[in-house]
């Protein structure tokens, strides 16, 4: 009569143990049921599940591979499994999974005592965790330091959107990121990447800054609050915003461009996805000039934002063509996928603005940066916490894969 039995293995690492306990079970030619392995500061564990051709008391295999064991000075503990139980176990692969990811600025007992807590309280199983940031040194830690936590967990889950908003109010209370993402065929397959410009992929608001050397900064941001409490809509509000800076000199732009502050891991971001064969686009409402300097220090793909108009060396006051809004924003999304043959699940979208929602509902993982509340309430995902190049971490990418920072 067959047996299945659980064989785990632990102690100091070094090279072989792996290839010395299969081996053995080589020779007998024992079927591998499940195998797992994991080394935490050169501590290993390893597991096999294994089932045996007959009864496990006298198996001539278990006394090989504990004799070769204690040659290499580990510990071995062998665990007898009933077939309910691993029918069970086998009829849990069809559940659900889903991964949530912990991104601060360093990883505490805290965080993961209560992450997992609320993980628990819905029903659901930790199959796996995974530190996806590099190792951490002893002492202060290093300016902008990134840490993430990787758990992958199982079940089902009955209320989704509440699963999802005690997170989101666990992030708050702790200062840190959580994200919430379905483990499907499409989280490792994104392949475009389309950035909002202002207070996203820059830490400005241009048409500020070019509204302060113009002189009517106070007139502009008036006008601003007018559409943040919806008494005008985004093109109206530009366009007047825009007619304020007539007579503004061209040099004031080009050293407003030069100048522009890059949001925190803006380039190590880009510059990693570039390498991945990503492609990425600037969908700006700001203006063309500013994120054409942009497009090529970056190495940006697709760029699309408002024309201002230029005449003799001064602003004239108005844009040329369409407004790119809300709206056009995701229409110029799926044009781009839809030209490189990409599915929109297979498409990251990120902005900080109200005007930004339509491209994160349409893109596959939409992520609110450092943005306003009801913008994180809307969004699927949402990163306040760290830079840009936290995106990275969503997408089960390690710093040991990541381009050189």
């Amino acid at each position: 009569m067959k047996e299945i039995l659980l064989i785990n293995i632990s102690g100091e690492d070094k090279p072989g143990v792996t290839a010395a306990v299969t081996e053995i079970l080589a020779g007998y030619d024992i079927n591998v049921l499940d195998i797992g392995q994991a080394v935490i500061h050169d501590t290993l564990s390893l597991g096999v599940l294994v089932e045996l051709p007959g009864p496990s008391d006298d198996a001539p295999v278990l006394k090989d591979l504990l004799f070769r064991i204690h040659e290499l000075d580990l510990k071995a503990r062998f665990t007898p499994i009933d077939e309910d139980s691993y029918a069970h176990w086998v009829a849990g692969q069809g559940r659900a999974r889903y991964i949530v990811s912990l991104l601060a600025r360093k990883i505490t007992a805290l965080q993961l005592s209560r992450i997992t807590g609320v993980v628990s309280r819905y029903g659901l199983n930790i199959d796996d965790i995974q530190r996806l940031s590099g190792r951490v040194p002893l002492g202060q830690l290093p300016p902008l330091s990134k840490a993430c936590v990787e758990f992958s967990v199982r079940g089902q889950l009955e209320d989704t959107a509440a699963f999802r908003s005690d997170l989101l109010e666990l992030a708050a209370d702790m200062d840190v990121d959580i994200a919430f993402q379905e483990d499907n065929m499409y989280r490792r397959n994104r392949r475009l990447v389309a950035f909002d410009m202002d207070s996203t992929l820059i830490e400005a608001e241009v048409i500020d800054e070019l509204a302060k050397r113009a002189g009517v900064g106070e007139q502009v941001a008036a006008i601003t609050e007018q559409a943040m409490r919806g008494e005008l809509d985004f093109a109206e509000s530009f366009r007047r915003r825009v007619a304020l800076l007539k007579g503004l000199d061209e040099a004031v732009l080009e050293e407003i461009a030069a100048t522009l502050p890059m949001t925190e891991g803006a380039e190590h971001l880009v510059s990693t996805l570039r390498s991945l064969g990503y492609k990425t686009a600037i969908l700006s409402g700001g203006f063309n000039y500013f994120g054409a300097h942009l497009q090529q220090k970056l190495g940006i793909d697709y760029m699309y934002a408002n024309r201002l108009e230029i005449d003799n060396g001064q602003v004239t006051g108005e844009v040329s063509g369409e407004i790119v809004d809300g709206d056009r924003k995701a229409a110029l999304l799926k044009e781009i996928a839809a030209r490189e043959g990409i599915d929109l699940q297979q498409v990251i979208a990120v902005g900080d603005g109200a005007n930004d929602l339509p491209m994160l509902r349409i893109a596959g993982l939409g992520i609110a940066f450092r943005a306003k509340p009801l913008v994180k309430q809307s969004a699927k995902q949402a990163i306040s916490t760290l830079g840009l190049d936290g995106i990275l971490y969503l997408l089960g990418i390690s710093d040991r894969y990541q381009q050189s920072q």
